[in-house]
């Protein structure tokens, strides 16, 4: 993609809100009707929902798929749109299928990540988000039940995000050799093996950084 281009983009983005409380935008996604509003990662999913929203036109979404795995949207390359907490002690992203990735690659030369870094703050210890979210849902998941008679751990839930920088980064073969796998030899509970997905250090990028805004 040409640098024309991703300026377009940008200038699309700049406008997207940098504070995201989580009960107001889950609320906004329920009442838009998107459908994915009760996932418990929501910076993910609204970061996703933000870019449907003002790349409407530029962008189609859910394409190309690849066996069963679409990318989030394609303009020119596939892309995914990701967000990401910078005040971790992680710097690994995970990105999207592997060999969708590899194939998306061996068609149009390089897929596209458009990556939300920002600091998050977590759930209080009394999980006062988590119970609100799981109330506007109707009650504890089914998924959220079977953890429970586990006995498996619950992790704290992300209840804000101060959207900092979005990055918008081209993946290559070149790319991939630098990065390793999240899932390999992993199982679903049906004892099916899940596809390995690419994890991309956001310390080992450099080239692969076409541009970015911060906020």
């Amino acid at each position: 993609m040409n640098n024309a281009l991703y300026s377009q983009i940008k200038q699309r983005l700049k406008t997207v809100p940098s504070q995201w409380n989580g009960k107001d935008v889950i609320v906004e996604m329920k009442e838009s009707g998107y459908p994915h509003w009760r996932q418990m990662e929501w910076i993910g999913f609204y970061f996703q929902f933000l870019c449907e929203k003002h790349l409407k036109g530029l962008f189609q979404f859910q394409t190309p798929r690849y066996d069963k795995v679409s990318f989030d949207g394609f303009c020119i390359i596939p892309f995914d749109f990701k967000a990401h907490a910078i005040n971790t002690s992680s710097h690994q992203v995970i990105v999207n299928d592997s060999v969708a990735i590899s194939q998306g690659i061996r068609e149009y030369g390089a897929v596209g990540l458009i990556l939300a870094l920002g600091e998050v703050v977590y759930n209080d210890a009394d999980r006062t988000f988590q119970k609100w979210h799981e109330e506007l849902k109707g009650g504890l998941s089914k998924y959220t039940q079977e953890r429970i008679k586990r006995g498996a751990w619950s992790r704290l839930r992300k209840q804000s995000f101060a959207l900092k920088q979005i990055s918008f980064v081209e993946i290559t073969d070149t790319t991939l050799i630098k990065c390793g796998s999240f899932q390999e030899n992993f199982r679903n509970s049906d004892g099916r093996p899940r596809r390995k997905k690419v994890l991309l250090d956001l310390e080992k990028l450099d080239e692969e950084l076409v541009m970015f805004v911060e906020f």
